[in-house]
């Protein structure tokens, strides 16, 4: 199984942008020192008390500069709002600069205000999604390309330079609506799943559309399936409960406002199962919290949970988010980072 960690570069109170970022980046080379397989770089915008982190290339370049093993994933590059031959050459340039390390994970995220922000309608998000994909696929397999859709047209097109890995990095996608599953199985690419509302085994149905899907079309395997989640370890059980508890319920309470006001936007209030998602948050405690798509504890209490959703939902991988919510100090992340690498993941290989 394929061990990475997610991160978004979070913003605490009383910290400066500069001391985020030399956190997040001490935390990423650590990772690499204590063997990680993968770290997983979020997009951003406009959220200065929850993140500094809205250029993930530019991260993934720097990383790639300083580190010589680890893979450096996106999660996710929001391509409706890209100028798809621009990324494609900027996520090139990065595949060289890290040595054939990146993963480009995409999606279309489900936060409607940053659409607007960029002046692109929310509705349109899932054809742009395809639109982009779709060139950045040619731009970076076929030495020329014309293109002719809805939103770009191009004729005669050739990006430099292409990616060192070939035909190009690996893609990976996120799915969020039960329609993505399918879509993304019939076209033959990975999976991520973010887990965070409910029960683990609400992904079982989705996941099997998914790989049916993905054998309907023909392709090569069973589809592999990522796991984003947050993750919290500790020495102690004690430590594990009480450690996360301000952070994670920050992330609920904040989650649950992102959700209103993405229904109070046009085009947004029956998509997604936005309200749904609201109403098993509004009220959520730390108990409840505890008991759904989490995994906290001790190194072998962890151990077991990831055990069983290996068996439960036959995941390929995980991005276990160690600072869900943003508010965990740097030292316990750094510790829960070192539980994971050292004592958790040699379990799995």
């Amino acid at each position: 199984m394929e061990f990475g960690i997610f991160h978004q570069f979070p913003a605490l109170p009383g910290r400066t942008e500069r001391e985020a970022f030399a956190e997040g980046f001490e935390q990423i080379y650590a990772a690499e020192r204590w063997g990680l397989d993968a770290i997983w770089l979020a997009e951003l915008h406009f959220d200065p008390q929850r993140s500094v982190l809205s250029a993930p290339l530019s991260i993934a370049a720097a990383v790639g500069a300083r580190t010589e093993r680890i893979k450096i994933g996106i999660a996710v590059q929001v391509l409706p709002l890209c100028h798809p031959l621009r990324i494609a050459e900027e996520a090139a340039t990065v595949d060289h600069i890290t040595g054939g390390r990146l993963i480009f994970g995409v999606g279309r995220s489900g936060l409607p205000r940053t659409y607007e922000d960029y002046g692109v309608a929310y509705p349109e998000s899932r054809d742009r999604f395809a639109e982009v994909l779709d060139i950045i696929e040619l731009a970076w397999s076929q030495p020329n390309f014309s293109y002719d859709g809805r939103y770009y047209s191009f004729k005669n097109i050739t990006i430099a330079p292409k990616p060192l890995q070939t035909p190009y990095p690996p893609i990976r996608i996120a799915a969020a609506s039960p329609d993505t599953y399918p879509a993304v199985g019939e076209r033959g690419l990975p999976i991520f799943i973010n887990a965070r509302y409910g029960s683990f085994a609400e992904f079982i149905p989705e996941i099997e559309k998914y790989r049916e899907a993905y054998a309907t079309a023909g392709h090569e395997g069973r589809g592999q399936v990522y796991l984003r989640v947050p993750i919290y370890v500790a020495e102690t059980e004690e430590q594990a409960r009480d450690e996360p508890r301000e952070s994670l319920m920050h992330f609920y309470r904040e989650q649950a406002q992102r959700l209103r006001d993405s229904l109070s936007r046009a085009g947004t209030r029956a998509i997604e199962g936005r309200a749904e998602r609201l109403r098993r948050i509004e009220n959520l405690t730390y108990e409840e919290a505890l008991g759904g798509q989490v995994l906290v504890g001790t190194p072998d209490q962890v151990t077991a949970g990831l055990r069983c959703l290996q068996e439960e939902l036959g995941i390929d991988g995980i991005l276990a988010e160690l600072n869900c919510g943003g508010l965990i100090p740097h030292q316990q992340v750094m510790t829960a980072l070192r539980l994971l690498c050292q004592e958790v993941r040699p379990q799995f290989h």
